[in-house]
């Protein structure tokens, strides 16, 4: 059972106001038969420093309560992106995943790429049969086969030409991640 006499009247736990509150709530408790359900009927938000309040009441077989909570104080103000730097590009196996990692350090947001090399090619001959090793004379034909597929792979990726907010926003860095991947996949063969 709750004593209202503890702990002692010097003791720094318990205030004189809240101790009143505490025997307040007993007696309400104590006054009512049964408790059938507990409403709280607001919540209001104070300023910084003010102190937690709650109130209640009890009505019929309802106990009613309203607190008073204080919000915290306001936060500093974000810091504006100012550039964006490339830390690293590294070059990794072939067939290994491409990467890239981004951070922020407060002013800049920081980039480091792994990008896999390309498999090896097959060694090349010595130029045209019988010649001196020289380069043959290449046709258009010659040429545009071996152009095709090489570069138009990356044409259906979106250029980013949406300037980032100011500040940017978490918004702005999915849409450059998107953008990063995006270029990746396409690029792979």
């Amino acid at each position: 059972m709750f004593d209202p006499t503890l702990p002692a009247n010097d003791s720094p736990l318990v205030s004189a106001e809240m101790r009143g509150q505490l025997t307040g709530l007993k007696d309400l408790i104590e006054a009512v038969q049964s408790v059938t359900s507990v409403q709280v009927d607001g919540v209001d938000t104070l300023n910084p420093g003010d102190a937690a309040n709650v109130s209640l009441s009890v009505i019929g077989s309802v106990l009613h309560f309203s607190f008073g909570i204080p919000r915290g104080n306001d936060g500093a103000s974000a810091t504006p992106v100012t550039s964006y730097l490339v830390d690293a590009t590294n070059t990794l196996d072939p067939g290994t995943a491409a990467a890239a990692q981004v951070s922020f350090d407060g002013n800049n947001v920081r980039f480091i790429f792994d990008i896999p090399r390309s498999f090896d090619g097959q060694p090349g001959g010595d130029g045209q049969p019988g010649g001196d090793g020289q380069p043959g004379e290449v046709t258009n034909a010659d040429l545009s086969s071996a152009i095709d597929g090489t570069s138009a792979n990356t044409n259906a990726v979106d250029t980013l030409d949406t300037a980032p907010s100011d500040p940017p926003t978490f918004a702005d860095y999915e849409a450059l991640r998107a953008a990063f991947n995006a270029l990746v996949l396409a690029a792979r063969r």
